[in-house]
C-alpha cells in the first residue's frame, strides 16, 4: 500500500495547452479515492501522469514518499485498468492475467498461484482456457481487474473501467469494486464523470473542472456542502437548483426574491448571509428539499406550473416552472401524479438552502 502525493502537478500540451493545472492533493494510504468530473476536465490525463504514462510538466508526485516525478511507469508498482480493458486478443484468460507476470520475471509457481487465487476472487475459474472475444462486457472487466490484481501493486489506478457496462451490470461491479477494496485495503484511484459512481464507491471524491481541483471532501460532505455553483450543479441527478435572486429585508430579517417568489431566510442562517443583504445572489436548493406537503415549523411555499413528470419506479421527477417561467426540478414520492400545466404547490425546506456569490459562483459560508 501507499500514499500517493500530487503537488502542483501540471500537464502542458504544445502549443500551451493546460490539461491540469498545478494540481496538488494527497490520496492516503488505502484510501478508495474518485477523481470527478465532465469530459476533459483533465481526470484521466491526471490518472496517467500518476501512472507514468504522461510526462509531468511541471510539479511533483510522490508515492509513499519517494519522489516518483521522472520513474520510469515500470519501476512505480502500479496497476492500471483501462475504460476499454486492453486485453490480448489472440491470448486465453490465463495467459493475459500471466503476461505482465513473465515479464517481470515471476517465477511460474509463483505465477500459477497468482491466478489461481486471483481467479478465485474474482468469480472467473471457468473462464481460464477463454479468449476475449468469447467473454460479455462483464467477464472482460473481471479479466481486467484481474491482471491489475495479480500484480500485487501498491495502488490501482481505475480510468473508468465500467463506463462500457450496461446499467444492470454497472450497479453489480460498483459493490464487487467496493468489496474488493474492503479485502484488499490496497490505494485506489478511480477516474469517472459518473456521480452515482463516485457517491457509492468514493471514500473521498476530487471534483475536478477546466484541469484544476475545484473541491476535495467525503462524498457526503460536498454534496451537503458544494464549493461553488459547478459543484452545485454537477452533483447529483437532478443536480441542485440554482436561480439568480436578490437578498433584500428589514432588522433582523432576510427575504429572497425571485419573480413572483418570497421566500424567508432560516433564522439559523440570517447572519451568515447578513453581509450580503439587498445584494445579487444565486439561490440553490436541491429537488428532494422541496415536498408537495407543509411540515409543523414550517416550510416555505413555491406556487409553480407542471412541466413534465418523470416516473422512476421508486420515485418520481417534477419539472416544473415559477412564475417568471423558470424551471426546478423536484424529487417527490413514487404516488405523485399532475397532468401537464396544472397548478402545483410545494413546500421548501430553507433549512437545507445555499446561497452563492453571482461573481464568481463560490458559496457563501453557512456557519
Amino acid at each position: 500500500m501507499a500514499a500517493i502525493v500530487l503537488q502542483d502537478v501540471t500537464k502542458i500540451y504544445a502549443p500551451n495547452v493546460v490539461a491540469v493545472d498545478a494540481v496538488s492533493l494527497e490520496i492516503k494510504d488505502g484510501e478508495f479515492m474518485v477523481l470527478l468530473g465532465p469530459s476533459g476536465c483533465g481526470k484521466s490525463t491526471t490518472l496517467r501522469m500518476i501512472a507514468g504514462l504522461e510526462e509531468i510538466t511541471k510539479g511533483a508526485l510522490f508515492i509513499d514518499g519517494e519522489p516518483m516525478t521522472h520513474v520510469d511507469p515500470a519501476d512505480r508498482n502500479l496497476a492500471i485498468v483501462f475504460q476499454n480493458y486492453a486485453l490480448y486478443p489472440h491470448m486465453t484468460v490465463a495467459a493475459n492475467l500471466a503476461f505482465g507476470l513473465k515479464l517481470r520475471g515471476v517465477a511460474r509457481d509463483e505465477i500459477e498461484r497468482r491466478i489461481k487465487t486471483t481467479a478465485t476472487m474474482l468469480e472467473i475459474e471457468e473462464l481460464l482456457t477463454r479468449r476475449p472475444r468469447e467473454l460479455s462486457g462483464g467477464q472482460q472487466q473481471r479479466v481486467a481487474l484481474g491482471r491489475a490484481l495479480v500484480r500485487d501493486p501498491v495502488a490501482y489506478l481505475f480510468d473508468e473501467p465500467l463506463s462500457n457496462l450496461d446499467a444492470k451490470l454497472r450497479a453489480s461491479m460498483r459493490t464487487e469494486l467496493i468489496k474488493l477494496h474492503r479485502e484488499l485495503g490496497t490505494t485506489i484511484i478511480h477516474v469517472t464523470h459518473d456521480q452515482v459512481e463516485a457517491m457509492t464507491m468514493g471514500e473521498r471524491m476530487c471534483i475536478m473542472r477546466d484541469g484544476r481541483v475545484v473541491q476535495v471532501g467525503g462524498p457526503l460532505e460536498v454534496y451537503r456542502n458544494p464549493a461553488d455553483t459547478f459543484v452545485a450543479g454537477f452533483l447529483a441527478s437532478p443536480p441542485m437548483n440554482l436561480l439568480d435572486a436578490r437578498l433584500t429585508g428589514t432588522g433582523d430579517s432576510l427575504d429572497i426574491v425571485l419573480d413572483g417568489v418570497t421566500l424567508p431566510v432560516p433564522a439559523s442562517l440570517q447572519t451568515a448571509y447578513a453581509a450580503y443583504r439587498d445584494q445579487a445572489v444565486v439561490f440553490g436548493i436541491r429537488p428532494e428539499d422541496l415536498y408537495t406537503e407543509q411540515e409543523p415549523g414550517g416550510r416555505a411555499p413555491i406556487d409553480v406550473r407542471v412541466v413534465a413528470v418523470e416516473a422512476l419506479g421508486p420515485e418520481v421527477v417534477l419539472v416544473a416552472s415559477l412564475p417568471d417561467g423558470r424551471e426546478i426540478a423536484a424529487r417527490l414520492d413514487r404516488g405523485f401524479g399532475a397532468p401537464h400545466g396544472a397548478q402545483q404547490r410545494l413546500y421548501a425546506d430553507l433549512s437545507t438552502m445555499h446561497l452563492f456569490d453571482p461573481k464568481d459562483g463560490k458559496a457563501i459560508a453557512r456557519s
